[in-house]
């Protein structure tokens, strides 16, 4: 947090990054959530059903046993549970970054957990790193889940304005009433927290016109009053 040493200009700043670092907190852990939820529904199908031959028998056990290591750490939510994940263990298990190194979608799938856990440990520099490389051709529902969490993870490295532009474009690639107007109301806030109330606005209308099947639709009036005053 800032200090307020400047008693003309400072508070404005100030107040500025409070609601930077609120949005932060906010949506760290949730969109964090929302992503693993997609994988999980789908990883079955796009990565199981494709590595069944005896030449990615190993890297299927190792990614297997990685997200167990990922899936431990999200119930404890400790550093050292995400470090194992990422890294691996004495007993020779493999982590996420040894298999990100890798081709085919067990590495992309890897590069996507990589940047999961640094996210969730607040190391934002690595999550970035790691969720540029996933390959958002691999596939139409993790895709626009993995674009939000980047969005989010720019947020967290305050690079608002490729925070909006990489959630706008998470919705558009969405456009079902799930991810959507989340990822809208989030570009929304940020817009908010640098004063650009209109255009705000404009991704609230959007949310209210084309998502009105989805659980954001009934709070997003709130959301068009509070930036049309």
């Amino acid at each position: 947090m800032a200090q307020n040493n400047n008693k003309q200009g400072a508070p404005e700043v100030v107040d500025t990054l409070s609601k930077n670092e609120a949005f932060v907190l906010k949506y760290k852990n949730a969109i964090i959530a929302a992503v693993v939820v997609v994988i999980l529904a789908i990883v079955g199908g796009i990565y199981w059903n494709e590595h069944l031959t005896s030449s990615h028998a190993k890297a299927s056990t190792e990614m297997s046993k990685a997200q167990e290591a990922f899936a431990q750490a999200m119930q404890t939510n400790t550093p050292e549970a995400f470090e194992l994940a990422l890294n691996g263990d004495s007993l020779g298990h493999t982590g996420f970054l040894a298999l990100a190194d890798g081709s085919g979608k067990a590495g992309n799938l890897a590069k996507l957990y990589a940047g999961l856990c640094y996210a969730h440990m607040g190391k934002m520099e690595d999550a970035a790193k790691y969720l540029e490389k996933f390959d958002l051709k691999d596939d139409q529902m993790v895709s626009p889940a993995v674009l939000g969490a980047l969005g989010n993870v720019y947020a967290g490295l305050d690079q608002l304005d490729k925070a909006v532009a990489t959630l706008k474009k998470a919705a558009e690639k969405a456009d079902n009433n799930s991810l959507s107007p989340q990822f809208l109301i989030q570009a929304g806030e940020i817009l908010e927290c640098q004063g650009q109330k209109s255009e705000a606005l404009k991704l609230y209308q959007q949310v209210k016109e084309k998502y009105f099947k989805s659980a954001q639709y009934q709070l997003i009036d709130e959301y068009i009053e509070r930036v049309s005053e």
